[in-house]
């Protein structure tokens, strides 16, 4: 039986999946992009989970695209592959519950993409990040549609022409990361993370990922208005009620699940 390129399991209210191709870097190939893809959905379907920890076997989180999978393509070929390589980009952006990746060793190519995809991204303090597809003749135009909105066209034209790669500390300097830990003390800090987001209302969580993530397509006016309507549409529901309620009374609140 061949062994799952993704391997997913949740405790309680905390999902995690784990890229699990080790010995080959936890490259992407076409299975494990389908493998990855079928789980951020399964993980976004179970009403029991609110947070997804998403972290690599081995010594590194990703190395992007497997090099072996780029033999000579037409046009056609080629953007059918990459629309199912990059899937995971689309899912990442529609899921309604919040993604942590926990990120160690080497996330480069489509690695730094996933990285830089989830909501909230912790790192080890010896992490490197780096869209190098140049380097081989290629290109990290999928890691660019998360990184534009991070850190800006200049910044993000420099690391994908450059194709250099930057320490952990430099990426939360820029923005594209949350927070640096040192390595052995990563899935205890993503689980801290996880169990702190976990607790909090779900359906608070996921309206305020909507709308964090719409505000960046639309004009400022029209994006307040907005968020005043899904803040509206909060109060209206019973964990507004509860959370209130509970702060008053001087007690822990008790989420209804989504």
């Amino acid at each position: 039986m061949a062994r799952d390129l993704i391997v997913s399991s949740k405790e309680g209210a905390i999902g995690r999946i784990t890229l699990n191709r080790p010995e080959a870097m936890n490259t992407f190939t076409i299975p494990f992009a389908q493998q990855l893809d079928a789980a951020l959905w399964n993980m976004e379907k179970d009403p029991d989970i609110r947070v997804v920890v998403i972290d690599g076997a081995g010594k590194n989180f990703c190395t992007g695209i497997s090099l072996d999978q780029f033999p000579s393509r037409t046009q056609r070929e080629a953007r059918e592959f990459l629309y199912q390589i990059d899937a995971f980009y689309h899912t990442l952006a529609r899921m309604k519950t919040v993604t942590i990746a926990a990120v160690h060793g080497y996330a480069v190519a489509n690695g730094a993409g996933l990285a830089f995809g989830c909501d909230l991204t912790l790192a080890a303090d010896t992490a490197v990040f780096g869209t190098t597809a140049i380097n081989v003749g290629l290109i990290c135009l999928g890691p660019a549609a998360p990184m534009i909105r991070l850190i800006g066209r200049k910044k993000t034209l420099e690391m994908v022409l450059t194709g250099d790669t930057i320490k952990a500390q430099e990426a939360q300097r820029l923005g594209l990361i949350n927070q640096v830990v040192p390595e052995a003390q990563l899935q205890e800090a993503a689980g801290s993370l996880a169990q702190k987001l976990a607790a909090k209302s779900p359906l608070a969580l996921q309206i305020g990922k909507e709308g964090i993530n719409r505000l960046q397509d639309i004009p400022y006016h029209q994006g307040l208005d907005l968020m005043d309507d899904l803040f509206a549409t909060l109060c209206s529901t019973e964990d507004a009620v509860e959370g209130v309620s509970a702060f008053l009374a001087k007690r822990p609140p008790e989420w209804r699940k989504c």
